[in-house]
């Protein structure tokens, strides 16, 4: 079979847009910070690999939408990657829709999915499922989103953890 040489080269563009994205996010993020003013805070952990971080929330006056989502933490390159990518593509999202969100990532990164064009930012980190042992990095913030979304507990100082993930 041969390959032309648009193919060969997109395939190999793709791979180098992943490593520039990942990296370029981990290097300068842009939604480092805590939102002002605080209306949902989980933290999460991935015991695996010691990746923490720490949400912040600020939704609308009904609490049914992000308005805004920010981050801190330490973590390696594809889970601070992932977690502002994540922040940048909730903002004006309702929290079913984020909720939503979680699920397409998760399956995308079973490699059964992706993201519509209009966040098709964030199926740059699809090249995370080509490494079964950092899918965990990539979802720690999902997971926590997960949790800030669904709490009882508005500011939770609890971690949640993504451990049982497979």
């Amino acid at each position: 079979m041969k390959f032309s040489p648009l193919t060969t080269m997109s395939l190999s563009n793709l791979r180098d847009l992943y490593q520039q994205v990942i990296l370029e996010r981990y290097k300068s993020p842009k939604y480092r910070g805590v939102t002002d003013p605080v209306h949902r805070r989980q933290r999460g952990h991935n015991p695996s690999c010691g990746d923490t971080i720490e949400l912040t929330l600020r939704l609308n006056e009904a609490g049914d939408r992000i308005e805004e989502v920010k981050f801190d933490g330490e973590g390696c390159a594809i889970s601070m990657a992932s977690v502002d990518l994540m922040a940048e593509a909730l903002r004006g999202k309702s929290t079913a829709e984020a909720l939503e969100m979680v699920q397409r990532f998760q399956t995308m990164m079973k490699g059964e999915a992706e993201f519509p064009k209009e966040q098709r930012k964030l199926n740059v980190m699809q090249g995370v499922a080509q490494f079964p042992v950092r899918i965990k990095c990539a979802n720690l913030c999902w997971h926590t989103l997960k949790a800030a979304i669904e709490s009882a507990n508005p500011d939770s100082d609890s971690f949640v953890s993504n451990e049982a993930e497979s």
